[in-house]
């Protein structure tokens, strides 16, 4: 009876060892997770199981084109805001360039039969030459600052490239100046290339969660795709809507470029940096000096001047910020006896032995909440 008993459970084991099966999980993370599909396998047949309608897959294929693998847990979250944003202003850019560039092509004598190929064709390389030089020389002057200070050069970027359609939309007006005000305008886009460029790199790093660099710029181009065909759609009614009626014309392209820096400026004041440059280190110092609190990228990112001008300002009242008193990573040994008993900013009030221990606790502190230093 024993001996039949073992075969028995053998038997089963065997059977049940003959059956293989397989689940697909997926999710937005690992919080998240639904069943999608069950494989079932044995010796003599294979049989699958889809769960969910048809309708949620078709839609879930389409989404995967435009946002990374694993959202929204594989990004930060102010992605999906400055991603609002920043295809929003991408469409008026579209639109406004249908406008500026049949002024444009009307300037240089499209459709006239005055005007000769090779002058056209002169004209237009002089244009793209300028704005090649205008590229390497912002790219030499300030290169190097623009991963820092990204939201500002972003901000810069998108002002020069509606600049640049604001010459074309003149040069018409102004025959005899044709060739320089083409040359101003392709030389403003060309900080807009490089700016909005390195800028957009090192916004792509600061989304990706989860070292998806790659997919979160590649699903970005698509997102612009998109932007780019509807917003010349549009941008061809509106220019067939306003052909012939020229204060039709400024009176749109005004609207969508103030429209424009507005989505601008919502997105990147969306944005919560976690690397520090020289002004968001000033507003950590200066709490932490104050209150001891150590700020959040989040608390930041809203008392951050993101406006272009504000360094010039800061520098033509000679407002001197926290950052430019203390020196990070300077030895406490090379401290002398004088120093130590020297007081700090009279509005601080605090010793400077004092000021190096609460030093080295904010250090620790803003270590702790993922901060990273860019100078």
């Amino acid at each position: 009876m024993g001996m039949d008993s073992s075969h028995s459970r053998r038997e089963d084991a065997a059977a049940a060892a003959a059956w293989v099966t397989v689940e697909e999980w997926g999710g937005s993370s690992a919080s998240a997770l639904s069943r999608t599909a069950v494989l079932t396998a044995s010796s003599s047949s294979l049989t699958s199981r889809r769960f969910g309608n048809r309708w949620g897959r078709v839609s879930g294929r389409l989404l995967g084109a435009f946002v990374p693998e694993g959202f929204p847990g594989s990004v930060t979250l102010d992605y999906v805001t400055f991603q609002m944003w920043d295809t929003l202003q991408g469409l008026s850019t579209y639109i406004r360039a249908m406008l500026s560039t049949q002024a444009l092509l009307g300037a240089i004598g499209v459709g006239e039969k005055s005007a000769t190929v090779i002058g056209a064709t002169f004209q237009w390389f002089l244009r793209d030459l300028t704005g090649m030089l205008g590229g390497i020389l912002f790219t030499f002057y300030q290169g190097s600052n623009l991963d820092s200070n990204a939201k500002m050069w972003r901000l810069v970027a998108d002002f020069m490239n509606d600049l640049g359609m604001l010459m074309d939309l003149l040069s018409p007006l102004f025959p005899s100046s044709l060739i320089v005000i083409m040359c101003l305008g392709s030389l403003s886009r060309s900080f807009t290339g490089v700016a909005s460029g390195a800028t957009r790199a090192a916004l792509t790093q600061h989304f990706a969660l989860a070292n998806n660099a790659a997919d979160i710029s590649a699903k970005e181009g698509s997102q612009e795709t998109l932007a780019t065909m509807l917003g010349m759609g549009l941008g061809m009614l509106l220019a067939h809507a306003t052909r012939g009626h020229a204060l039709g014309v400024w009176v749109s392209f005004l609207f969508l470029t103030i429209f424009h820096m507005y989505a601008n400026y919502k997105a990147v004041q969306s944005l919560s940096l976690t690397t520090l440059n020289y002004e968001r280190s000033s507003i950590l110092l200066q709490y932490f000096m104050e209150d001891g609190e150590i700020l959040t990228p989040q608390q930041v990112s809203k008392q951050e001047h993101i406006l272009p001008f504000w360094s010039s300002w800061r520098k033509l009242l000679r407002i001197e910020l926290p950052h430019e008193r203390v020196h990070l990573g300077a030895k406490a040994s090379m401290l002398t006896h004088s120093d130590i008993l020297q007081k700090q900013d009279p509005t601080i009030k605090m010793p400077t032995i004092s000021c190096w221990i609460r030093k080295a606790v904010f250090m620790f502190s803003f270590t702790n909440r993922q901060w990273q230093l860019m100078f």
